[in-house]
């Protein structure tokens, strides 16, 4: 038994833009010191698990760039879905409750997000408009007006 369906399909960003432009400023920041570093020391000379180390990092560092910049959250009929470097999903009827936290005073930065219980798991969905969190308060609601 299905006990919450949305009105309507709901897609919209995962991060909200003061987010995209914090990890903007973060990455050039580190794109930046790496830079400096790459200049300052003689990074041939070190072993190949430093080099692997600092390419993996580099690389992981620009992937979750792209995905933060790219994400997108879907609340539909069927469920919840997240893009990101893996997708999550929950469908409706693997729910067994449902509610939003946030961090105080930085909501700008980071709004709240959607924890999704299932079983004895939690999923964390993110929300980066205005629709997505209007959709993640009335899931909410629902699963706490089910108790």
């Amino acid at each position: 038994m299905n006990f919450y369906k949305p009105e309507k399909t709901v897609t919209g960003p995962a991060y909200g833009t003061g987010f995209k432009l914090f990890a903007t400023l973060l990455t050039v920041i580190l794109v930046g010191y790496s830079a400096s570093v790459v200049m300052r020391f003689p990074l041939l000379q070190f072993g190949a698990g430093v080099k692997l180390l600092l390419a993996f990092s580099a690389f992981m560092l620009l992937i979750s760039y792209y995905w933060f910049l790219r994400a997108r959250t879907t609340i539909d009929a069927e469920g919840i879905r997240q893009t990101w470097m893996y997708d999550k999903k929950v469908e409706w009827r693997d729910v067994r409750g449902a509610k939003m936290i946030g961090i105080p005073y930085l909501s700008w930065l980071f709004p709240p997000r959607m924890v999704i219980r299932t079983g004895n798991s939690f999923t964390t969905f993110n929300g980066g408009s205005r629709e997505i969190l209007i959709e993640f308060a009335k899931i909410a609601l629902a699963f706490q007006m089910k108790r």
